[in-house]
């Protein structure tokens, strides 16, 4: 077995560990869903009792989502949700829109049947959770779709990336989103998976990059947001 492969193995078994924690998955959820707004404090205790498991168990699971910038973590201030600042808000959205065109390319030259229907279902899902005013839950199945997009492109590192950025672009969306019109929205995301069904390289890239470019738009940077609900409020909506 290859150095590369040996890797590749003992990555795979920590991102199972980490999809097993429940305080990871919990909160990463939370937050995809803008249910815990950037800057929430995330105290050790209160994690632990309402997830019904051990501290260990909540600073592993809070370890994991600061390494995938979800979460900050401060020497003797504990853990927070993370609070990027505009110019690390633009630098996301500047490297989503020099990777995701090119995987759009891809995944038009690659996808299948199976993937086109998974997409559509998608989709479908993202459209239904829009249309019952379930903003967060349309937000972090929108993130999905553009890193489903990478998967069948077939770029698996490329990929990762993507998915970390799309991750991080939900907190950004819930500090800085000014025009809900803009989000991803039915037609926006069937206009790209027909590019990708006609294996319209061209299009589904250019596509993905008006699109992007118009959500990058939509970003105000002298907006905040706070809410007075405790962290349990917050886990339990």
């Amino acid at each position: 077995m290859s150095m590369t492969q040996q890797e590749a193995d003992f990555a795979s078994r920590i991102e199972a560990d980490f999809v097993q924690n429940p305080v990871y998955t919990g909160v990463e959820q939370a937050i995809l869903e803008q249910r815990l707004p950037p800057g929430t404090r995330l105290a050790e205790t209160d994690l632990a009792e309402f997830y019904g498991v051990s501290r260990t168990i909540v600073r592993s699971g809070l370890q994991a989502l600061a390494h995938s910038h979800l979460v900050t973590l401060r020497p003797n201030r504990g853990a927070s949700v993370a609070n990027p600042s505009p110019r690390e808000a633009r630098e996301v959205f500047e490297a989503r829109e020099l990777l995701e065109p090119r995987s759009a390319r891809e995944a038009a030259l690659h996808a299948n049947r199976s993937d086109i229907r998974a997409l559509r279902r998608h989709a479908q899902e993202e459209h239904d959770a829009m249309s019952r005013n379930e903003s967060g839950r349309a937000l972090r199945l929108s993130g999905r779709f553009h890193v489903m997009i990478a998967q069948i492109a077939n770029q698996r590192t490329i990929a990762g990336m993507i998915e970390n950025l799309v991750s991080r672009s939900s907190l950004i969306i819930a500090l800085y989103w000014t025009r809900s019109s803009t989000r991803c929205d039915e037609s926006c995301h069937n206009a790209l998976i027909d590019a990708i069904e006609r294996n319209d390289a061209d299009e589904a890239e250019e596509l993905m990059r008006s699109h992007l470019v118009e959500l990058h738009s939509a970003l105000r940077f002298d907006v905040t947001d706070t809410s007075n609900l405790t962290l349990k409020d917050m886990l339990s909506q």
